[in-house]
């Protein structure tokens, strides 16, 4: 995981929602219904008092303290904005899932998954597990080139999964600032693509 970027999951936003079968009707009224949780955690905190914790609806208790932390090791905070889970993104998913129930088995069959592998290989679950120990498993399926063959089907989830997360995030009012977008505003004079998206743009064709 250490080798992922926000860039990273940018490239693959697009193909990444497409291949969930997720219209962009869906992706929008999940990232309201996320934006709406997070709004009502941050007013609470803003009046002093506690925030109440979100109730998901489709994942379990257990299943959705380890998509929360889950979706953190795919999209950390960093020093330019917050992590998956401050912008909204288990609350995103957990949309996605009463919406499109075609979502629901690989995603639950993917986080047991993950937590059986960790109490083979660790004595315990993913959430009990410490950093190492969850960036190891982690890094032997995020990286489908690398992955052992017998571990593809979980490859598969966790691409999914990414893709999720990254759709939530850069749906989300952080991960839109994150990328900078400021709308359609007029421009006295026109210089062209700026450098950094050229350079963006050539990292991100096929090799």
């Amino acid at each position: 995981m250490s080798e992922m970027n926000r860039r990273d999951m940018l490239a693959s936003i697009a193909a990444g929602a497409a291949a969930l079968s997720i219209p962009r009707e869906g992706l929008e009224a999940a990232a309201a219904h996320a934006h709406e949780a997070v709004a009502a955690e941050e007013q609470a905190q803003q009046q002093g008092q506690q925030p109440a914790a979100y109730v998901p609806k489709q994942f379990t208790a257990d299943e959705y303290r380890l998509v929360r932390l889950l979706v953190d090791y795919v999209i950390p905070r960093d020093a330019r904005s917050g992590s998956a889970t401050q912008a909204g993104v288990p609350q995103f998913m957990d949309f996605i899932l009463g919406e499109y129930p075609g979502n629901r088995t690989w995603m639950k069959d993917g986080i047991a998954w993950v937590n059986a592998e960790c109490r083979r290989r660790f004595g315990q679950g993913f959430i009990s597990c410490n950093d190492a120990q969850r960036r190891e498993l982690l890094d032997a399926i995020a990286y489908p080139r690398r992955a052992r063959e017998q571990d593809r089907p979980v490859v598969e989830f966790f691409n999914r999964f990414r893709n999720l997360t990254s759709s939530g995030f850069w749906t989300s009012r952080m991960g839109i600032a994150d990328l900078g977008y400021i709308g359609n505003r007029p421009v006295m004079e026109w210089v062209g693509t700026p450098p950094n998206v050229l350079a963006w743009l050539e990292r991100s064709k096929p090799s």
